[in-house]
């Protein structure tokens, strides 16, 4: 699993930015994104829902720093294996 930070935000009626950042673990970018939008959406009233559909949702998604180390170690992991396992 990879980490992912997902900022998303929308106008509410009152031209108010609505603003959240959510940290989750998916094995990919849009995986990451659905988990985000679920969580930010179960999080919103009724009219805060309906003002986030009339006037779009916003959706940036970066891989935060825990995932660019994950694939350093699997690699560190797999020389150390094969240099180990030439029986």
């Amino acid at each position: 699993m990879k980490a992912f930070e997902v900022q998303l935000n929308f106008r509410d009626r009152s031209d108010q930015a609505v603003e959240s950042t959510v940290n989750v673990e998916a094995s990919s970018l849009p995986g990451a994104v659905a988990k985000a939008t679920r969580q930010f959406v179960k999080g919103l009233d009724r009219k805060q829902r309906f003002d986030m559909n009339k006037n779009g949702l916003e959706i940036k998604a970066k891989a935060s720093g825990s995932a660019a180390e994950e694939p350093q170690r699997k690699s560190a992991e797999a020389t150390a294996a094969g240099a180990g396992g030439g029986a």
